[in-house]
């Protein structure tokens, strides 16, 4: 389910969003910092300051998670199921650990965000559908680096 293609953009993504319901149905959508793979089918998030992500997850589990490379404009939603890891949970500290040695532990993590991923779907720039023939990653890339004034590091 979260194939090595997944994860790569995973990886290359600042941000993921978190989109939750509440009990009555009323979505709330987040950007989270923190996120990386626990293994083929399942998302952790650091609950770092997302009051709203976990009340809502705690009365409807699910979940839907997009992130994308700004750059290439290419990505992945994922649907699944939230659980909310807390330190009183014997798992906490694995899990916060495996957040902290890949991003840093500047920020205290107040819980883990579990997501048993069901569903994956690819995000795509209407370019790439529009004007595959011209499209690659390489023209996306620097169309952004021009449009935003950034350049790659070397």
């Amino acid at each position: 389910m979260l194939t090595p293609e997944v994860t790569h953009y995973i990886r290359h993504s600042v941000l993921c969003w978190l989109a939750t319901t509440d009990a009555e149905g009323a979505p709330n959508v987040s950007p989270k910092e923190m996120f990386t793979t626990l293994d083929d089918r399942t998302l952790l998030i650091a609950h770092i300051a997302s009051p709203a992500s976990v009340r809502n997850l705690v009365s409807n589990p699910k979940v839907c998670v997009s992130f994308v490379d700004v750059f290439v404009q290419k990505g992945f939603k994922l649907k699944g199921t939230a659980q909310l890891v807390t330190p009183g949970n014997s798992e906490f500290n694995r899990l916060a650990k495996i957040l902290t040695d890949e991003f840093t532990d500047r920020f205290p993590i107040l819980g883990v965000i579990r997501i048993a991923v069901t569903q994956v779907q690819p995000i795509l720039a209407p370019s790439y559908r529009m004007f595959p023939a011209t499209t690659t990653e390489e023209s996306q890339r620097a169309g952004a680096m021009e449009t935003y004034g950034v350049r790659p590091i070397e």
